[in-house]
């Protein structure tokens, strides 16, 4: 069973086992944000004739699960300030991929919902995410795959929690 967080320890940098800890996990989420292997998947899972962008998809996986969105409401699921999120739609109108339109509860306010053609692209890139997680995910036996899912998300509500903290500062 997954280990629950206790709550915050004590990192100590002067520990050469902590500090090394740091590295690699740094190290790693560098890999993961831009090394090569980063790259060749972008290419395999989005395209290389006319590629999405990751934020174009982000937009694409949460019009796909739920339409008419506000521009505000998807910036705010995907975690960007509105005017990322407006680029990121527009390019996905231009493509074909999504479109705009007046809500019918009030004409002032602009919805977003993905066309058949996003649909249709955003199901071909979920396939091949899906392929590609299902043999990522095979180097790691059950086991494994419990302790690194509830270590992720630990460390993403972390990372949610120092970035909200340092804003503050």
């Amino acid at each position: 069973m997954p280990r629950q967080a206790s709550g915050p320890t004590t990192v100590d940098f002067r520990n050469p086992v902590d500090r090394e800890h740091a590295r690699l996990i740094g190290r790693a989420w560098i890999e993961l944000r831009r090394g090569a292997s980063t790259t060749a998947l972008r290419t395999y899972l989005f395209g290389c004739d006319a590629p999405l962008e990751q934020g174009q998809m982000d937009a694409l996986d949460l019009l796909a699960r739920r339409d008419d969105r506000t521009m505000k409401a998807l910036a705010a699921r995907l975690r960007v300030d509105p005017s990322t999120a407006t680029r990121a739609v527009q390019r996905l109108v231009e493509d074909g991929l999504a479109e705009r339109f007046p809500s019918p509860e009030d004409g002032r306010v602009v919805l977003i919902r993905i066309t058949e053609e996003g649909r249709r692209q955003h199901s071909d890139v979920a396939e091949r995410r899906s392929h590609a997680m299902m043999r990522i995910l095979s180097e790691f036996d059950a086991d494994e795959r419990a302790q690194l899912t509830d270590l992720l998300d630990r460390f993403v509500t972390s990372l949610d929690t120092v970035v909200g903290e340092l804003a503050d500062e």
